[in-house]
């Protein structure tokens, strides 16, 4: 029995490992998808895609495991022909075919599809293609299970199933991130709700999650959110110790080495990934990824006994068994989906209503100001030196009965002066 196992195990190390481009076609001619070549593996479809891009190389018990995998589909076992005339008789049949007839030359051309017109479709594959990123189970307990195409027949339907097939991961990603768990589903619900706005650009997307766990980091990672009171403080800490010192190490890191962490030893993205989506150069990428294992070695005593090659798995493997002492069940997309459209109403109601108050001032404005200038009326000043003005004292009660007679009374001689008695 012990003769065996040296036997097959020298048979491994001889098997060598193809190129590139040769992993893909053989990937392809059996007709596997990624996430099936990494539950045999016993890795990411992640990793898997690295491998086949030559961006990085297996190592180790995953080399070995990669090159019995794809030894097995570069010679898979033929099936038995069967003997005898019908096989040769066959042959013949197949050889004694004629040839399909070439298209006409005026045939006309077969009408070409817009690309817009299957946004959905191209969702659908995606997400058939493309399981959940998140910190899960590990591969090789809990093999990745494929998802089926969905079929999907609009806009709304293929966004609940972005929805449902990435808010739950997302939301415990979140609450990784910032351990508050009303800031992290409100991050969530805020990056799914602008890729309903935006759902076109989403859905052509070659990676709609990562498009949607982007705006969730950011949002999340904010500055501004330590001046809320709500989020000032986090929530309860996990029941277990090790989730505890799990979730404080890792909020203690820097936010840009807090989100490299995750994404990399978390999500299962590869480094030039990581660095494009933390918007970095691939060297500053892998510096922060050094210091952040550095700063968790140093309070997680696990981490620390580990070997530095081994670190990724370990911190996986705790990403996935730690669970928190909250629910981080985010709202159904319904709820989402049509919370997004009633705040798009509401700020387009209040911009034409706003529109409407300043096309009325204008008009009333129009209406009620003068159409020529008038100077003001200079103010009164008091000049120094010059006499008051001489005239006539103001009249006497007496005085005006007799003016008043003056100018009435037409007689004349000196009875026209003397004012009647009566």
């Amino acid at each position: 029995m012990t003769r065996s196992v040296e036997t097959t195990s020298s048979s491994d190390s001889e098997l060598s490992l193809p190129a590139p481009k040769e992993r893909r076609r053989l990937r392809e001619a059996a007709e596997l998808t990624h996430d099936e070549v990494a539950a045999a593996v016993g890795v990411t479809a992640a990793t898997v895609r690295s491998w086949e891009s030559g961006r990085t190389a297996p190592r180790g018990r995953k080399r070995e495991a990669y090159t019995r995998f794809l030894a097995g589909l570069a010679a898979p076992p033929e099936p038995a022909a069967p003997t005898g005339a019908p096989a040769e008789a066959k042959a013949a049949e197949a050889a004694e075919e004629p040839a399909a007839d070439p298209p006409a030359a005026d045939a006309p051309p077969e009408p070409v599809e817009h690309p817009a017109e299957h946004l959905t479709e191209h969702l659908t594959e995606h997400l058939a293609e493309h399981p959940a990123e998140r910190p899960v189970e590990h591969p090789v307990e809990h093999p990745v299970e494929v998802l089926a195409p969905v079929p999907v027949q609009g806009p709304a339907e293929a966004f609940d199933a972005l929805y449902a097939h990435a808010a739950r991961d997302l939301a415990r990603q979140a609450y990784l991130l910032t351990g508050r768990r009303s800031l992290a589903l409100e991050a969530v619900e805020k990056a799914f709700t602008q890729a309903w706005d935006r759902w076109p650009e989403v859905a052509a997307d070659p990676d709609p999650v990562g498009w949607v766990r982007a705006i969730a980091y950011e949002y999340a990672l904010s500055p501004w959110h330590r001046f809320r009171r709500a989020h000032r403080h986090p929530d309860k800490p996990p029941a277990e110790p090790a989730d505890r010192i799990l979730l404080d190490a890792l909020l203690s890191l820097p936010p840009a080495h807090r989100r490299t962490v995750l994404l990399y030893d978390g999500v299962g993205l590869d480094l030039p990934d990581t660095a494009a989506e933390t918007e970095a150069t691939t060297p500053t990428a892998g510096n922060r990824l050094v210091h952040a294992h550095a700063d968790l070695a140093d309070r997680i005593p696990e981490l620390a006994d580990a070997p530095p090659q081994k670190q990724s798995a370990l911190l996986r493997d705790l990403f996935t068994a730690l669970r928190p002492a909250v629910d981080l069940e985010p709202r159904p997309a319904v709820a989402v989906r049509g919370g997004g459209e009633r705040r798009t109403r509401l700020w387009t109601r209040a911009t034409l209503s706003l529109t409407a108050m300043i096309a009325v001032s204008t008009a009333y404005t129009v209406m009620t100001a003068p159409t020529h200038y008038e100077p003001p009326l200079a103010p009164g000043e008091s000049v120094s030196g010059v006499p008051p003005l001489a005239g006539p004292q103001q009249l006497t009660e007496r005085s005006r009965q007799l003016h008043d007679k003056l100018l009435a009374d037409p007689e004349a001689g000196p009875a026209r002066i003397a004012p009647k008695v009566e």
